[in-house]
Order: structure tokens, then C-alpha cells, then sequence
């Protein structure tokens, strides 16, 4: 949320009205329904959902609206899946804020814009990586992961899978340990950023943004 409004303040500065800021993928969409604005700044994870999930439902619905990941995934192939969606480009958060303006204005103006780092060459040991680690996983942790992304608390996993709360925690422990993270969150991001799960198809986040823009963070 410090961050959203950091952009807020930032943009303002440059004559960009910020119409909302959104702190989960539904209020973001909601919000875009509402004001129409003319960029979205959107984050690939959040809370309740994928941003890009949110993405795709923001320009199924507004499809006029220009939409721009910010995010702190350095990741290839999340910016090749944004970009596949309709985004009309990709930063992430330690982008220099001259460039960050600069790139919003670009946005706004039609064009794409993506970091020059985020190529194709960085992308095979990464993904070589992800995929030794995520083989480790069971069929039933798998299940668990696909609804941590989801944003499904352990009870709710435990409801729909018919297991216990003990054995919910277990198949996460298993996850952290294996994809070697340190939370639920991240086991989540984890999933996103190398595809070990698919996309849920009606829920997102998005994160914050400008010229009559909401924002979600």
C-alpha cells in the first residue's frame, strides 16, 4: 500500500490524475468498471489472485484500457504471459523513476515496454531450475499448491480436498521445503512466475496506477 501511494504521489507530479488504488485483483476490476481510466498499473501477485488473471478480465471488459505490469517478479516468461495477454508492457520495481515515467508516458501513448534485461537469455537456467525443483512435488502437493494460488486458506483446502488441517499444513510444509521458499505467498509466486500450476481463470490482483487509472497493492 506504501508503494501504491508512493506512485500516486510520484504521477500526480507529472499531471496524471490517479483515480483509485486498489489493494486486490477484484477491487481492481471493480474499479475499472467503474472509472474507465485510461492506464492500469498492475501487479503480477497480490492477496486474492493473479494479475494477470485480473488483466485478462480488465480487457475482456475494457478492452480499450492499457494496462502496465509493475511487479517485482524479474521473470521472462511472466512478461512473455503478460505481454500474450494484451499488456502493453512490464517494469519491475526497482525501475529508476525517470524511466518509470518515462515508460508510462509511452504506455499512454500506444507504445509497448519491456526492461531490456528481461531477455531470452536469462531465461533457460532459471526455468531448468524451477522444473528440477517443482518434479519433486507430489501429485497431492501439487493439488495444494494449485489452491494456495488460489488464495484458499488451510481450512478451505482441507474442506475441498478431504483432509485434515494437519495434513494441509504437512503438503505445505513439503512445498516450501521443496521449491525452497519461505512462505505461502511465495510458494504462490513461485507456481505463477514457472507455470508448476494453472492460472485460475476468474480471479486476479493488480496493483497501482495512473492517468485515470485504479490500482491494486
Amino acid at each position: 500500500m506504501l508503494f501504491a501511494e508512493a506512485i500516486r504521489f510520484a504521477v500526480a507530479g507529472i499531471g496524471i490524475e490517479v483515480v483509485a488504488v486498489a489493494t486486490t485483483g477484484e477491487e481492481g476490476v471493480k474499479e475499472v468498471r467503474r472509472s474507465r481510466p485510461d492506464l492500469v498499473l498492475m501487479d503480477v501477485v497480490l492477496p486474492d489472485q493473479s494479475g494477470l488473471a485480473a488483466g485478462r478480465r480488465i480487457l475482456d471488459e475494457v478492452p480499450d484500457t492499457k494496462i502496465l505490469a509493475l511487479t517485482a517478479l524479474d521473470d521472462q516468461s511472466v512478461a512473455d504471459e503478460a505481454i500474450q495477454i494484451g499488456f502493453h508492457g512490464y517494469l519491475t520495481k526497482d525501475t529508476p523513476v525517470t524511466l518509470f515515467m518515462n515508460s508510462i508516458r509511452a504506455v499512454l501513448d500506444g507504445q509497448m515496454v519491456l526492461p531490456h534485461r528481461l531477455g531470452p537469455a536469462r531465461r533457460s537456467g532459471r526455468v531448468t531450475e524451477a522444473a528440477l525443483m517443482a518434479a519433486q512435488l507430489t501429485d497431492r502437493e501439487r493439488e495444494v499448491l494449485a489452491r494456495l494460488v488460489r488464495g484458499e486458506s488451510g481450512r478451505e483446502i482441507a474442506a475441498h480436498l478431504g483432509i485434515s488441517r494437519n495434513t494441509v499444513r504437512t503438503h505445505v510444509q513439503g512445498i516450501l521445503t521443496k521449491l525452497q521458499v519461505h512462505s505461502r505467498l511465495e510458494a504462490a509466486a513461485f507456481a505463477v512466475r514457472h507455470r508448476i500450476v494453472k492460472l485460475p481463470s476468474t480471479s486476479n490482483p493488480s496493483m497501482a496506477d495512473p492517468s485515470r487509472a485504479p490500482a491494486t497493492g
